[in-house]
């Protein structure tokens, strides 16, 4: 584990996040919400500098959930999620796509191989653009599969109008400012009559902000993940007519009655693990697990070999954890509203 960073960028955006998050969480309210959505940039950036390398070690390098079948891994059952878009999308051989908030580049990997798609990686954090980079030279699909650091907010000045056959998002949109923002850039850059799917983060139609577990339970989603502001499914909805999209397709997965729910390895009892391989990845959320993981970058943070402030946000993955679970377990957070949008033809 090192930093990209020679000139200490990482290591003062790491050590600013949780700063960030303690001033701005000594009050609520519109100011509280203002101050983050404002400085969105700042907040994902510190949050992933510090939570990639800690993601790929308690994850994979698919930064997202999925739905389970019984017996099934999580490596399967993130790459059928990550198929289960691309064919609701239609994507076939050849088309030019765009992966909003890429990550280090898992899902593109994956879908290029599954659809044959040419796809560009579109990411704001240096760091994971460039282990995206290296891992996809790695896997051999450079030619299929590139990244570009940008900034989602502006997808028109960097690609212009009308560059993509199709644009996907994975998880990544709840960090805009603004659905509206961020969805009124991928209809820009689409080409008319072209699709847009999207995996959303949202507090579901259950959730009611007036009462105050429930909006606790929406700022530990927040600060546990690096989110300027968690909104309501149905805002999801009206976000995406607003900007021009005809919704094709939307769908909760998190509501399809599994056998396995999508947060079971958040809940780190190793009894419940799908597979040997997966015993691993359940009992490091397990409380010993969590003990021994956050004891060992607390001493790599000491000794230099990961960034000040590795920690910190690694204490904040426990918040995240808890917060998903409960939110799941209450039917208050979906981390997969599937969207299925049209860029009409003809704009209105």
């Amino acid at each position: 584990m090192s930093s990209v960073y020679p000139d200490g960028r990482q290591e003062q955006r790491v050590e600013g996040y949780t700063k960030f998050w303690q001033k701005n969480l000594s009050h609520e309210g519109e100011v509280d919400h203002k101050n983050r959505i404002n400085s969105y940039t700042d907040v994902v950036n510190g949050y992933y500098d510090g939570a990639t390398e800690l993601y790929e070690y308690g994850w994979a390098k698919s930064f997202h959930f999925s739905r389970f079948y019984k017996g099934e891994s999580l490596a399967a059952s993130l790459a059928r999620h990550e198929h289960y878009l691309s064919a609701k999308m239609g994507l076939r051989p050849g088309m030019r796509v765009l992966d909003v908030g890429c990550g280090v580049g898992g899902p593109a990997r994956e879908i290029a191989r599954f659809s044959d798609v040419h796809i560009t990686g579109l990411n704001n954090n240096e760091f994971q653009v460039n282990r995206a980079r290296r891992y996809t030279e790695k896997a051999g699909l450079s030619h299929q599969v590139t990244f570009v650091k940008g900034d989602f907010m502006k997808l028109s000045e960097q690609f212009g109008e009308n560059a993509f056959d199709a644009v996907y998002a994975i998880e990544a949109t709840c960090h805009a400012p603004t659905w509206e923002g961020v969805y009124g850039e991928i209809f820009k850059v689409l080409k008319p009559g072209g699709v847009f799917g999207v995996y959303e983060w949202c507090m579901t139609d259950a959730w009611d902000p007036s009462i105050p577990s429930h909006k606790e339970l929406a700022h530990q989603v927040e600060f546990g993940n690096g989110i300027p502001e968690m909104r309501s499914l149905k805002r999801a909805r009206q976000a995406i007519a607003n900007v021009g999209f005809q919704l094709e397709h939307d769908e909760d997965l998190a509501e399809r009655p599994d056998d396995v729910p999508w947060y079971y390895p958040l809940e780190g009892d190793i009894s419940k693990a799908q597979t040997a391989w997966d015993y691993f990845t359940v009992w490091r959320m397990s409380w010993s697990g969590m003990l021994v993981s956050h004891t060992t970058i607390k001493i790599l943070e000491m000794l230099g070999l990961l960034p000040k402030g590795t920690w910190e946000v690694s204490e904040s993955l426990k918040t995240a954890a808890t917060s998903l679970v409960k939110g799941g377990q209450m039917k208050l957070f979906t981390p997969m509203f599937l969207a299925i949008c049209r860029k009409p033809v003809q704009e209105n």
